[in-house]
Formats: C-alpha cells, sequence, structure tokens
C-alpha cells in the first residue's frame, strides 16, 4: 500500500515516468568518443535543448544549431538555440529551418553531423514545400490538430508538405556522416513518425496524405494541393544519400513506463500495464479503462498504467473552450466513475505540455467530482465544449509541472484501492 495520498502517489509516478526520459540521463548513455574532425550538432523538438545541453555535458562547446520550443530553452556553450512556436509554427521556426540547412551546406565526406530529434519537431523545422505560404501551412496544421487524425497520420501529410520532413534533411547533410538520436513520442517507436521523419527514410505516398486529407475533411488551399499533386520529394530509405545515416531512439514510452511500474511495485502495489501505444479518442478510451478499473477491485491495491496519444476531434471549437487530450480522458474517467469510492486516476503529457496549454493535465479522485458540483461546474457540458482544462482549472485538479524539458507521450494511470 502506498504510504502516501493516492494523488500525490499518481503525481510521483508521472514525476518517474519523465525522469526516466531525462535527455541528461539519455544522451550521455548513446554517446562514444566525440568522432574526430567537424562536428556540427542539429536538433529540433521540445527536449532538443536538453540533448543539445547533455551532449556539451559530454563533449565539451560544439558547432550547430537546435531548434525548441518557446520556454523549452537551456543554456548551451557553442550550439545556437532558437525558440519557436508549437504545435502551430510560425516565422520564427521558418527562419531557424532556413538558417540550420544553411549550416549544412559544404559539408564534407568526413565530417559528422549529430542530429537531435524529439517530439514537437514536426511543427518546430518548418520550410513549406512548393509556394505554400506560413500562414497556409499553419491553416492545414490548426486543422490537422482539431481533425481526430492520429499522429502517424498528421506526420505524413506534414512530410508532403516540407522541404525537410520526411528524410529531406538527412539527404542535405550528405555526404558528411549522419548519427541521429531520437526520443520517441509516437505510438511504436517507429523512426520515420518521430518529428515526422526529417533524417528518417521514408515510404509514403503523396496518395496516401491525400486520402487522410480527404478522410478528416480537411480544407487544402490550391498551393497546397499542388505539391500533393507534384512530384516525390521526400527521400526513400534506399536513397543513396541515406547511406551514411545512423538512427537510435534512446527514450520511449515503453521506459518511462516500466520507470513508474517499478516505484508502484516497491510501495506493494500490483501493476498492469495496457501498453505504451494506445490511441483512439481520448473520451472513448478513457470509458474502457474505466471499465476496467472497476473490474478489478477485488485485486487491490492494483495500478494501471497506459501510454501513447489520444486525439480529440472538435467539429465546431467553441470560443474560450481549451483543452487537451489527456485532459479530456481525465474529465471524461470522472464522469464515466460517478463518484465511484476508491479509485483515482492521473493523465498527463509527459512534455507538460497538453494540447496548446503550459497545462500536462490533471489528477482526479473520489471527491472530485462532489467539488465540482459545489463550485458550479457541470463536467457534460465541459466535455461537450472540449473545456477539460477550465474544468479543471476550476476544480483545482491540473498538474502543471512546468517545461519537462523531453516527450514520450501520454501518461495515463488509475490507482485502485480498497474501499
Amino acid at each position: 500500500m502506498p504510504d502516501i495520498a493516492p494523488a500525490e502517489f499518481l503525481r510521483a509516478l508521472f514525476d518517474a515516468s519523465v525522469t526516466a526520459a531525462d535527455p541528461m540521463i539519455c544522451v550521455p548513455q548513446a554517446l562514444g568518443p566525440k568522432p574526430a574532425g567537424r562536428v556540427v550538432v542539429i536538433g529540433a523538438g521540445k527536449a532538443s535543448a536538453r540533448m543539445a545541453e547533455a551532449l556539451e555535458q559530454a563533449w565539451g562547446p560544439c558547432e550547430g544549431l537546435v531548434i525548441t520550443r518557446y520556454g523549452y530553452g537551456r543554456p548551451l556553450r557553442g550550439i545556437r538555440l532558437v525558440e519557436a512556436a508549437h504545435p502551430v509554427p510560425d516565422q520564427a521556426g521558418v527562419d531557424a529551418t532556413c538558417e540550420l540547412l544553411t549550416l549544412m551546406q559544404g559539408l564534407g565526406a568526413d565530417d559528422t553531423v549529430i542530429a537531435l530529434i524529439s517530439g514537437g519537431g514536426s511543427a518546430l523545422l518548418c520550410a513549406p514545400a512548393g509556394e505554400i505560404t506560413l500562414a497556409e501551412k499553419q491553416a492545414v496544421n490548426a486543422a490537422l490538430l482539431a481533425s481526430g487524425a492520429t499522429i502517424d497520420k498528421m506526420n505524413t501529410l506534414r512530410k508532403h508538405l516540407s522541404q525537410v520532413k520526411g528524410g529531406q534533411l538527412a539527404a542535405a547533410a550528405f555526404p558528411a556522416r549522419l548519427i541521429s538520436l531520437l526520443i520517441s513520442d509516437v505510438p511504436g517507436d517507429d523512426p520515420s513518425f518521430i518529428a515526422s521523419g526529417p533524417t528518417v527514410g521514408d515510404v509514403t505516398t503523396a496518395a496516401q496524405a491525400i486520402a487522410i486529407v480527404e478522410r478528416h475533411n480537411i480544407a487544402l488551399p490550391p498551393s497546397v494541393r499542388a505539391v500533393l499533386d507534384g512530384p516525390r520529394h521526400v527521400i526513400s530509405p534506399d536513397d543513396p544519400r541515406l547511406s551514411k545515416a545512423q538512427t537510435q531512439v534512446i527514450a520511449a514510452p515503453a521506459q518511462s513506463l516500466e520507470a513508474a511500474a517499478q516505484i508502484a511495485r516497491a510501495a506493494g502495489v500490483k501493476v498492469r500495464v495496457l501498453g505504451d501505444a494506445l490511441e483512439g479518442e481520448a473520451r472513448d478510451l478513457a470509458r474502457t479503462q474505466v471499465e476496467l478499473a472497476q473490474s478489478l477491485r477485488d485485486q487491490a491495491p492494483i495500478v494501471l498504467l497506459s501510454g501513447g496519444e489520444c486525439t480529440v476531434t472538435q467539429e465546431k471549437p467553441v470560443p474560450g473552450a481549451k483543452g487537451g487530450p489527456n485532459a479530456e480522458f481525465m474529465l471524461s474517467a470522472l464522469i464515466a466513475l460517478d463518484g465511484a469510492r476508491g479509485i483515482w486516476g492521473i493523465a498527463c503529457d509527459t512534455d507538460g505540455v497538453d494540447g496548446a496549454d503550459e497545462v500536462a493535465g490533471a489528477i482526479i479522485g473520489p471527491d472530485t467530482l462532489h467539488i465540482a458540483q459545489t463550485r458550479g461546474m457541470d463536467p457534460v457540458q465541459a466535455l461537450h465544449d472540449h473545456d477539460a482544462h477550465g474544468f479543471f482549472a476550476a476544480v483545482g485538479a491540473q498538474v502543471v509541472p512546468g517545461p519537462t524539458l523531453t516527450n514520450v507521450n501520454d501518461f495515463r494511470a488509475f490507482l485502485i484501492l480498497p474501499d
């Protein structure tokens, strides 16, 4: 049995999952000696600045450029740091991506490029293909985020609208040796979908991207359609320009779930891991997990752990409403539990940002519904409006860790204790 309050216990599990993916731990483990010759460090993602910090701690000041989310910067000694917008790109990201490509021009066969890639890189690495403007790229990206499309589907479309994704950044580094260190935020840990695979060969097609657009009714300006109908520009895995590229996933959701599981077992709590790659509409997945949690009361104390990435489909956004998949998952679970005794839950994004807000997610317990009622909050209406952040802010149940400087996707847990 945990010797701390259930909510504190769940927060400790989340913190353990984040710590397990800290670049200061996983980057040094992946580094060998600094290569001879010129070394250029590039990177993009919510963890890229922390990854660069870890690399320079091991190798000393280095030449290079990394792009991270606003507020996720770290003190670097030689590598230049640029902060840009996420999840919808901005001009700072466009300018930094152009600078990064310029940095790699003229590299030779004896040079080495170290690419530090993590989730968030899809928005931060922004170089629209063809005649696509930044405003058009932003509109398509915002529509994708509201569509309910899974991350692999979103990143498939993103690859085919970019000059750097889908292996194109790797091609730009050739003939230099390329070593990519990746922190995974995608179900299944496929390197070609982490940050839309800028340094990894790609097998998707424009036809697949168009099918995703049609499936989710995403409006496309003519310039975007022209790129999809034009020549293929993503790089095939067998392209000679990828012959000197190496890729390693150095942190992934499974490792973080195991770190949380170890904390639970040490406290005498049984653990059931439901998987590290669960996907689906947040509210639906929550109801399914609540049913399972309620069916396991006779096995208490037990904790259910899961990772992956939920989605939220917003057909008609409500002005002023704010939410994210983790908060929406927890709001749906709160409604399904209906004040049931002995069950607590947490759902948080390990990067500290659920949706676009500086909130990781929420924690609920048997008394959360009553607190909401005493404060005049209607969880059903909040779920309908996709206003989970507003709801949990009002009831004091938000988890706000600040920038975690890593990103291994969603963390979810239900703790079932004896009544």
